[in-house]
């Protein structure tokens, strides 16, 4: 054992070790990190007005404002399809608040929070299946800003089209599922995005706040440029709605639930950027308020532009980077479109970049950290998202789009068990009390270990939470169902967070879990003076930690 100790893999282990505390033992070192440690009060920057830059940032991208224009396809009318917009994203601000909560209260990330509800070690499972996601979103979202990135290369030089599939100038085979331009565009983008992984997220606030003045303004130049071709605002704000009855109700659902579905990635994840907030007022209202007005005043945008490219090109073309592409296509296209292209496309490219940080990158490093704090942190993680991203050739995902974006999109299912158990187990629960110091701790005695690591209730409820929705997925990705399971399916995240969140409930009731409280009790960190140590393996628990209250039970030996 000693000769390993002293080998020169263990000395090379060693350096890539990322900064710890000394004195720590193994089990510690796997379960805490600078960057997962409980954020101090010299980094918690984020004021209520970073958090409404933040999500006026992300609302301007190109899913967002696509996002009506499914429920037009299905037969609702532009108002109808807004107001589901307006609807979809109240809610979806609501669990954001929710979740952030948490962060905001005691200042940790989302794999930390898992810790209490799932368990030490069974926190892992929903921390993988994130992390996962977020790799293969970072991909998806930095192809599309590629395209954004192709249009600004074509807007200067017309003869970059040369270079596609079938172009003179091409020289990557068809075999490779794309071509010399879009690979160099995606490529471009994906080189331009690495500067901005670098900097720590208490920091990276100041380029939301870039995006939310930039981004918006060109929003609303694309909207104002779009009805003076049209002479008008087109034709699709003045049709009604072509669907009727049960048909017009379930088309409603489905507008309100993809609004919700588009934001579940970042309801389970909003912990991670919360946790550096002043105070859990902070971010309150400035969440609850920005997310529907941002997002519905960009999906307002989008039908007004696709309304009006109706009367230009015939057709409605819904997304943006095909309009602006359909610009550039037209005979005589002036240096003015050319450059109205450029600036528009390199809007949408901030966009994309803002997008891929704030809902993929940070989360894939938060979650690559609690899955080895020993060796990553977020900066670490973050850039191997980035090589994930581009090393998975996200171009072959996109090459059957339906089948992917519908799979993607149904991934919700997951991530509202997930949410579900973690709303549940913090509010109904445990009454907003936690014992930080023990999220950090696997000693057995401890009240988060439970059943070897495991919280076999979290667990329980969170595959419960899947089981209502997995016929109507499978229905979703094209195998028949009975039409009963596509109704529960048109309802996923609401089926999914009540299935688990209601049983994690009574499973808790009938089987007490140890360190909740009876009343709610948030427990004021920095009145007890509490420091931000890694070292958290202590033998016995601390009993001036988290403030004694009579109504907050205590913790004992076994699950």
């Amino acid at each position: 054992m000693e000769k390993v100790k002293n080998s020169k893999m263990a000395y090379y282990a060693d350096k890539l070790a990322v900064e710890s505390e000394p004195g720590l033992t193994n089990t510690q070192l796997m379960l805490a990190n600078y960057d997962l440690a409980p954020v101090e009060p010299a980094r918690r920057q984020w004021r209520g007005r970073n958090f409404v830059a933040f999500w006026i940032a992300d609302s301007f991208n190109i899913n967002t404002w696509m996002i009506a224009s499914a429920s037009i396809l299905d037969g609702l009318s532009w108002w109808q399809a807004w107001l589901c917009v307006w609807i979809g994203y109240a809610i979806a601000g609501c669990f954001i608040c929710l979740t952030g909560r948490i962060g905001a209260t005691y200042h940790i990330s989302f794999p930390v929070v898992n810790r209490a509800s799932f368990g030490i070690w069974g926190s892992l499972w929903p921390v993988l299946n994130r992390a996962a996601m977020a790799c293969i979103w970072y991909g998806v979202q930095s192809w599309i800003g590629g395209n954004c990135v192709r249009l600004m290369i074509r807007a200067i030089w017309p003869s970059w089209d040369d270079y596609e599939t079938g172009g003179s100038k091409n020289t990557m085979p068809a075999s490779s599922g794309t071509n010399t331009r879009d690979f160099v565009s995606f490529f471009l983008f994906w080189v331009g995005s690495l500067p901005f992984l670098w900097f720590p997220v208490h920091k990276i606030r100041h380029l939301f706040t870039v995006k939310a003045y930039v981004v918006p303004t060109a929003g609303v130049a694309f909207f104002i440029w779009a009805i003076v071709r049209a002479n008008g605002i087109g034709p699709i704000v003045h049709q009604g709605a072509k669907a009727e009855g049960s048909e017009l109700a379930w088309a409603v659902i489905k507008g309100i639930m993809s609004s919700i579905a588009n934001f579940a990635t970042l309801i389970v994840n909003d912990p991670d950027f919360a946790r550096f907030a002043r105070r859990p007022k902070d971010a309150l209202w400035s969440q609850l308020l920005t997310i529907p007005c941002g997002f519905a005043l960009t999906s307002f945008i989008g039908i007004i532009v696709s309304s009006s490219s109706t009367v230009i090109f015939g057709d409605p073309i819904w997304n943006p980077l095909d309009l602006l592409q359909a610009f550039l296509d037209e005979k005589n296209v002036g240096g003015a479109t050319r450059f109205g292209v450029f600036v528009i496309a390199a809007a949408f490219v901030l966009a994309q970049l803002g997008t891929n940080i704030a809902a993929n990158s940070v989360s894939a490093g938060t979650d690559m950290t609690a899955l080895l704090p020993r060796y990553l942190n977020i900066r670490r993680g973050s850039y191997i998202c980035a090589i994930v991203g581009i090393v998975m050739c996200p171009w072959h995902l996109l090459e059957s789009s339906n089948d992917f974006t519908t799979y993607l999109s149904a991934y919700s299912v997951f991530l509202s068990s997930i949410a579900g158990v973690m709303i549940s187990d913090y509010y109904f629960v445990r009454r907003g009390y936690l014992q930080t110091r023990d999220l950090y701790s696997a000693q057995k005695t401890g009240p988060y270990y439970y059943t070897f690591g495991i919280h076999w209730r979290g667990y329980v409820a969170y595959i419960c939470g899947i089981l209502i929705n997995v016929v109507g997925f499978a229905g979703a990705v094209g195998t028949p169902v009975p039409i009963g399971a596509t109704y529960i399916y048109n309802l996923n995240f609401f089926c999914g967070f009540i299935v688990s969140s209601g049983i994690y409930w009574l499973l808790c009731k009938f089987f007490p879990i140890p360190a909740t409280s009876d009343v709610w009790h948030e427990v004021d960190e920095d009145a007890t003076g509490r420091n931000n140590s890694l070292v958290y393996g202590v033998d016995s628990y601390d009993s001036e930690y988290g403030v004694p209250h009579e109504d907050v039970k205590g913790t004992p030996k076994s699950d």
